[in-house]
């Protein structure tokens, strides 16, 4: 059996990793079946279900406390400030300015492990850079 090198198999007629039977794949953004139909299920209960949570948090249930507060506090705006990220050596300076806020009591952890999170994905970046460097001079 012959295998023609778009079809997206291997030698062995298996599927390559990355491809597969349906080149377009599932849409971005689609959700499955469970979501959409919990959706039509609560379409148009959130104030009352947002109430009730609150009613039982206000009476002491600790799982709705910890609901509602994990709601109020979620991505509130972090008044922090970060150098420019202008080289990947501005990433460990930056790195070094989260630590030492959080040490300082500026931040919290979570906050800083958020902010950590901006700053690896724009080091990414720069490692791509890198990689394709590294291939060209190797292929000389």
């Amino acid at each position: 059996m012959t295998i023609r090198e778009n079809t997206g198999r291997d030698h062995a007629g298996r599927w390559q990793k990355g491809a597969s039977g349906n080149r377009a794949g599932k849409p971005r953004g689609a959700r499955n079946k469970p979501t959409l139909a919990a959706e039509t299920l609560l379409d148009g209960e959130a104030e009352a279900l947002s109430r009730k949570a609150v009613q039982l948090a206000l009476a002491g249930d600790m799982s709705a406390l910890r609901l509602c507060l994990d709601r109020i506090v979620q991505d509130r705006p972090v008044c922090f400030s970060l150098p420019n990220l202008n080289t990947s050596k501005d990433a460990v300076t930056a790195a070094a300015t989260i630590v030492a806020a959080v040490a300082g009591g500026d931040l919290t952890p979570s906050e800083a492990s958020e902010l950590s999170k901006l700053i690896e994905a724009y080091t990414a970046e720069f490692e791509q850079r890198i990689i394709k460097l590294e291939k060209a001079v190797e292929s000389r």
